[in-house]
């Protein structure tokens, strides 16, 4: 491997780590959030006309299999049975989710109707990447001939939007939703030890104390190449769907193998895994963050950006009001919203800024959903709409 790449690898690999240790000597790294601060890191490299030439077939490659990795090992500490507790909440906001899509989508529509061209396939565009994620976007651009221009500007949009909302969401999303929404309660803790409760969950949350211990590191190498592992299989069946259900069944079947994994105790009691796995997050952030291009929205098409902005935050705004009406709690909303928003390998970076891990089930039970039902709805919207 050539040095610029090899080096850039090391960059991205490394900077979580010099964020976390930051984060242990400045409380202010603490208030952000290492996501946060490793978003900021990405951008900053990619913005700089730092990066070689063909760097971006690296930062294809760690944002491809980073997600995928982290998935089991965040899902082999969780409990199943707790998540059971809240899991009508969940269902209850992925339906509002879907609902508050459609409302918009078709307000968008009327409002917008003759100002941009073929309308009604961005609309079809953007029910499926609301609801699923860019697999669905580009099933649905195949699915009803929309041309290479229409889908590359629209998509454009999407990124450079996606950003500001997710920026939103990892820094003052959940403090904001708290105004109207009630806040988040695990279903086993007890009134009387809350505060204490919560305090030493986040500290176990944000820990890394300890993990390069021989006692620690040994056993998290074993949970790590169980992981590999689980990747492995999970692509190999996925071979066996259509080329457009490929990424949602990989998702569907490694988080499958962790919820498993996370029913046998020697694997569950492996300590660390939720850190390592949200380690590998942090790479993800600096690494996505990094392909980001601030000068995408030169030439902008305003019709075109505003639908996909009022269809993008009009839809999350929407699912908060009717999550009130229900009195789902702020950050099943957020999880979910996420979720069918950004789709499921942003729902443990979500997580680790809203420091609840148990929401990531939800999260992703939410966006494999929204996977399964986006190409049928965006195409059923198009052609309606047409």
């Amino acid at each position: 491997m050539e040095t610029p790449y090899l080096i850039l690898i090391i960059v991205f690999i490394l900077a979580p780590a010099v964020v976390i240790f930051l984060e242990g000597k400045y409380n202010i790294l603490k208030k952000i959030g290492a996501v946060l601060v490793c978003y900021g890191i990405g951008l900053a490299i990619g913005n700089m006309g730092v990066l070689p030439e063909g760097s971006d077939k690296i930062q294809n490659m760690l944002t491809t299999i980073t997600i995928p990795l982290s998935l089991p090992l965040i899902l082999f500490s969780m409990d199943v049975k707790k998540w059971f507790m809240n899991a009508k909440s969940a269902f209850v906001s992925l339906l509002i989710g879907i609902v508050s899509v459609l409302v918009v989508i078709f307000l968008g529509y009327w409002i917008f109707k003759g100002k941009i061209e073929n309308i009604w396939q961005v609309s079809g565009m953007l029910v499926g990447i609301y609801t699923g994620g860019t697999p669905n976007m580009a099933a649905i651009k195949s699915a009803l001939g929309i041309s290479q221009e229409l889908y590359i500007l629209t998509h454009t949009y999407e990124m450079s939007l996606g950003a500001l909302y997710l920026i939103f969401v990892l820094s003052i999303g959940q403090r904001v939703l708290l105004w109207i929404l009630p806040a988040y309660k695990s279903p086993v803790k007890k009134t009387i030890d809350y505060g204490k409760l919560e305090i030493e969950e986040e500290e176990e949350f944000e820990s890394y104390d300890d993990i390069l211990k021989k006692g620690t590191l040994i056993p998290l190498i074993g949970a790590f190449f169980l992981s590999v592992a689980i990747l492995g299989v999970s692509y190999g069946i996925s071979m066996l769907f259509p080329e457009d259900f490929k990424t949602a069944a990989i998702i569907l079947f490694i988080t499958t193998f962790g919820i498993a994994f996370s029913f046998v105790p020697k694997i569950k009691n492996i300590k660390k895994t939720f850190q390592l796995g949200m380690y590998l997050i942090l790479i993800f952030s600096v690494t996505v963050a990094s392909m980001a291009d601030i000068n995408q929205l030169a030439n902008i098409s305003f019709s075109l950006f505003y639908y996909v902005g009022l269809a993008m935050f009009g839809s999350h705004f929407l699912h908060v009001l009717i999550a009130r009406i229900f009195k789902i709690d702020a950050d099943t909303v957020l999880i979910s919203g996420s979720a069918l928003i950004c789709s499921p390998p942003f729902v443990p970076v979500v997580a680790g800024a809203l420091k609840n891990k148990e929401i990531i089930l939800t999260g992703l039970i939410v966006g494999i959903a929204g996977y399964a039902i986006g190409n049928y709805l965006g195409v059923a919207v198009a052609y309606i709409l047409k």
